[in-house]
């Protein structure tokens, strides 16, 4: 019989040598990132410019749970930085991560946007809202149930039910309404769609420019890219950001988070790092470079996000809304959203 846990072992080891070569020498701190580079290097730079500590990049689009659970002890990863909740919660689920004690952390970040036992901190958010034609669409208020209004029939552009976004909204309505009027919900948005689930949310806002559906759902901060891209900025133009809401709630939002490695080999840095994430300098960045809301108080949102109105965040705690990841994944499936 093969012995599979020492083959495995040295797979591992091999994994992490690789990474490791790839990595500088210890007292760096090594981010393994799904963010594109080009949003979150100037946060680096910056740190490292206070700090003198410098930061290691490895980013993919996909896998990273896996490569450092793979890694396991000899993993050069001091820090996942990620999107989305439903990606923290994998991390957290795959064993890869420890406990994060900061008092200055607790007193920066509000108790439904961290992990209840300390695995990872959301460092900023994005709330997932509505790009409405301003010449078809009067309203300046729509609710997240009020998608489901046949009045709306043939008329909302939307990315595939089954991305990670759009999972965590329909995760989220499921945690406030349950499963069976989330169905009823869900299956009056699709009767409402104007096409099939397709493209990214700044596809949604040319869509609805090009007059193919009235309303469609995107994030707070492809809107505001939008502005700034000569070659999209009219169907920015064209269209209006409405702030949602659930029925007695508020705005549903997202996050960046941060989680500490299970194995970090730098982790006095990494734990700099992490804490500088939520500091002024860092909440700044976030704001006027990447055009998402800080998490820090204080720290103003970039004027084009502040233009869409206050933004008053649902108070549900994300985790919760992880609990119901596979849910809504499930229900996208039965209600054949896709189709």
């Amino acid at each position: 019989m093969f012995k599979w846990a020492p083959i495995a072992a040295s797979i591992a080891a091999g994994i992490a040598m690789t990474a490791g070569a790839a990595l500088a020498q210890s007292g760096d701190v090594n981010v393994y990132t799904y963010r594109e580079t080009k949003l979150i290097q100037p946060l680096f730079d910056a740190f490292s410019k206070d700090t003198g500590i410098k930061v290691n990049v490895i980013s993919a689009s996909s896998g990273l749970e896996q490569r450092i659970k793979t890694e396991g002890a000899l993993s050069p990863a001091d820090v996942l930085l990620t999107v989305d909740i439903g990606r923290l919660e994998d991390a957290v689920r795959a064993g890869i991560s420890q406990p994060i004690v900061s008092p200055a952390l607790d007193k920066v970040v509000p108790p439904q946007f961290r992990d209840p036992e300390g695995t990872w901190y959301a460092i900023s958010m994005r709330a997932r809202v509505i790009y409405a034609s301003k010449e078809r669409v009067k309203q300046d208020a729509i609710t997240y149930d009020e998608l489901a209004d046949p009045k709306w029939k043939g008329k909302i552009c939307i990315r595939s039910g089954q991305h990670m976004y759009n999972n965590a909204l329909i995760a989220a309505y499921i945690a406030k309404h349950g499963e069976a009027k989330a169905e009823t919900w869900l299956r009056g948005v699709k009767a409402n769609l104007a096409q099939k689930p397709s493209g990214g949310d700044r596809e949604t806002a040319r869509d609805v420019a090009a007059g193919k559906c009235d309303i469609g759902i995107g994030n707070t901060y492809y809107w505001a890219l939008m502005m700034n891209n000569p070659e999209q900025k009219a169907w920015a133009d064209a269209t209006k950001v409405v702030l949602p809401t659930f029925e007695g709630g508020g705005t549903h939002v997202n996050v960046s988070g941060v989680m500490l490695a299970k194995h970090a080999p730098n982790k006095a840095n990494a734990m700099k790092l992490i804490e500088w994430l939520a500091g002024e300098q860092a909440q700044h960045i976030y704001a006027d470079s990447n055009y998402e809301y800080p998490l820090r108080a204080g720290i103003a949102v970039n004027p084009i996000i502040a233009s869409y109105g206050p933004l008053k965040a649902d108070t549900l705690p994300l985790a919760k809304i992880a609990d119901f990841k596979k849910a809504a994944a499930a229900l996208v499936d039965k209600v054949g959203f896709e189709n």
